[in-house]
């Protein structure tokens, strides 16, 4: 009997000046909309270094974890099939901002003027305002 089980995402939420980093997906599915940066968890890699590489790879920055936001699960919040994502809180430590690898581009927004986002990324950019507070928010 085989075992069908989800696959393993990580997202990084990288505030600061009370703008949030955002990629613009270079491939499907949504190519040409905007995301958390991202992606799936490779075989025998621990969480926390995954987003790290994500970042690395989608941003050109080197981020540090300050904590986990949250988990997201649901089964239809990716058109590929089930996935669940551990979103990370994440702080600038070093590198030059730019869209690469899976991104064609990566830029802060205001969090009051968001682009359309991929994925469940705006309940989730949500999640993260209702839970922080805004002064908090603008400090980083």
């Amino acid at each position: 009997m085989s075992y069908k089980g989800p696959k393993l995402t990580v997202d990084g939420v990288v505030l600061s000046d009370g703008k949030i980093l955002l990629i613009k997906r270079k491939n499907d599915p949504f190519k040409g909309k905007w995301a958390l940066p991202g992606g799936f968890v490779e075989y025998g890699e621990k969480v926390e270094d995954a987003v790290l590489r994500e970042i690395r790879e989608e941003t050109g920055l080197m981020t540090g974890i300050n904590k986990i936001f949250g988990v997201y699960s649901d089964p239809n919040r990716d058109p590929r099939g089930h996935t669940v994502s551990i979103v990370f809180l994440l702080e600038i430590i070093a590198g030059d901002l730019k869209g690469s690898d899976d991104a064609s581009d990566a830029k802060f927004f205001k969090l009051d003027e968001l682009p359309d986002l991929s994925f469940d990324h705006e309940y989730i950019i949500n999640d993260i305002l209702r839970s922080l507070d805004w002064n908090v928010l603008s400090e980083m």
